[in-house]
């Protein structure tokens, strides 16, 4: 401490404003240490929870028709899920399915809340299902988590943090392998990790990042991620209104809360009598909150932090059983029903969202199921417009662009069928074999007469025909000189 007689030390000033409830008023970090409560709901989430597991670690490896579950080939530009592929060139397709993406979150926020992030989102179910049983395995209960925490550390409790962190490190070495095979596959993933890793270096310098911050993430950011970083906690005040479904205390039957104290009381006789004073149905047991994952009081209404995990209803439940009393003093609700007003499941906003989701997913799978099984492009290749033969034919040209989506391998061909006369001379080979999602570029002449160009242009019509049927016509305008020019 400094010895000018003049120097004070700063206070620290405290916002008289809520702060989150993972940090203390002067802006330190608040750890939490969630007690869990193994009511029924605690049970559905755990068996939704490792299904989904399940599905995430499988879903790179699992193939459908030849193709991964899923696989996000971003360097290629292709999206296969369970094994349809779109194509960079599937705009429309690939707008329509984000449209339905979006309008399928604003529905299902609108009428079941933060459902998503109590039972599905990937931060919730390994937090709560994989690293925090871990922790509580290796380290003790949450009190005695918390108390050694507040101590210095001993030989034994750092052992045992060690351990943790290399068993966390394993897993997240494992999530991180699993998420980046969903963009490059499992095949090409094992190759780099058996390859020497100077050819791969790149990719160890992905991995270790990639691992690093989830480690990160389950080891010390934990509930932050769903309080700070996540933005649909923000969003949710505009997705969900007063009938949307939430977890949420029944002010009305648990207020006034308070413990419960017996007064003892003469009668007129001289005998005892208890007397219990009028209180709601809460007895302000604190259970709620300590089983809480961010750490908040649901008994002081619908909060940003919540994430509809219903940890605090199973809680909450079992101190109902206790002291005789209906279960469902926390439950899911909306909060019209608490209000004791109407609550409706049709409103508004429930029908524009579903009737727009209705439209965008049969735009969606009309244009999916009728596009073709070959896409063709065709450009000019950079050039002279067009070049005026000794014969005195106009060439041009043109360069396509092939892929094959019939699913399989296969053979094709390309002829001109307009203007009349049009001779295409395909340069290289005119045997086009492709093997399913394959892309090649062709560069050919098309050769027309002169008298087909009306003012400079004329109308080119080109055929593909697959060898196991099917044909595919494209339309591109052909350059050349204006009638009567030399």
């Amino acid at each position: 401490m400094s010895s000018d007689p003049t120097f004070e030390v700063p206070e620290v000033l405290e916002s008289p404003e809520e702060v989150l409830s993972t940090l203390e008023k002067d802006g330190k970090r608040r750890w939490i240490y969630p007690t869990p409560e193994r009511g029924p709901w605690y049970w559905r989430r755990l068996a939704l929870g490792w299904f989904l597991i399940v599905v995430f670690v499988a879903a790179p490896i699992v193939h459908i028709g030849g193709k991964p579950a899923i696989f996000l080939d971003i360097a290629h530009r292709e999206f296969t899920f369970m094994g349809q592929t779109l194509y960079a060139t599937d705009t429309l397709l690939l707008m329509l399915f984000m449209l339905a993406a979006l309008l399928s979150v604003f529905l299902g926020t609108a009428l079941l809340g933060r459902l998503w992030c109590g039972w599905g989102c990937p931060q919730t179910v390994y937090m709560e299902f994989v690293f925090r049983p871990i922790e509580r395995l290796l380290e003790g209960k949450e009190s005695t988590r918390k108390r050694n925490d507040a101590k210095d550390m001993t030989f034994n409790l750092a052992m045992r943090k060690t351990l943790k962190y290399l068993i966390f490190l394993v897993i997240a070495l494992g999530m991180a392998h699993t998420f980046v095979a969903y963009f490059v596959s499992w095949p090409r993933l094992l190759e780099w990790m058996t390859g020497p890793p100077a050819e791969h270096f790149g990719f160890f310098i992905m991995m270790a990042l990639t691992t690093g911050l989830i480690l990160f993430d389950f080891a010390f950011f934990r509930e932050q991620m769903c309080t700070i970083v996540c933005p649909y906690a923000r969003f949710q005040s505009v997705l969900m209104d007063r009938d949307s479904l939430i977890v949420s205390y029944d002010s009305g039957r648990g207020e006034p809360r308070g413990r419960r104290k017996k007064a003892r009381k003469k009668g007129r006789q001289g005998e005892a009598r208890l007397e219990i004073p009028a209180l709601g149905d809460c007895i302000d047991c604190g259970a709620c909150v300590r089983t809480c994952p961010t750490g908040i009081d649901i008994r002081e209404g619908l909060q940003m932090e919540c994430i509809g995990c219903t940890q605090c209803v199973d809680a909450c439940d079992a101190i109902m059983l206790k002291v005789d009393k209906p279960t469902g003093l926390i439950r899911y609700t909306s909060e019209n029903v608490l209000d004791n007003k109407p609550s409706r499941v049709l409103r508004p906003r429930v029908i524009i969202y579903s009737v727009l989701l209705i439209i965008i997913s049969g735009l969606f799978l009309t244009a999916f199921i009728g596009r073709d099984a070959v896409d063709l492009n065709l450009s000019r290749v950079p050039g002279a417009p067009f070049t005026k033969l000794p014969d005195e034919r106009i060439a041009n040209r043109v360069r396509f662009r092939i892929q094959n989506r019939t699913g399989g391998s296969e053979v094709f061909s390309i002829s001109a069928t307009e203007p009349e006369g049009t001779e295409l001379r395909i340069i290289g080979n005119p045997r086009i074999e492709l093997g399913d999602g394959e892309v090649t570029h062709i560069d050919a002449w098309v050769v027309t007469p002169t008298t087909v160009f009306t003012k400079g242009s004329a109308t080119g019509m080109f055929k593909i025909d697959s060898e196991h049927g099917g044909t595919r016509m494209a339309e591109f305008n052909l350059l050349g000189p204006s009638q009567g020019a030399n």
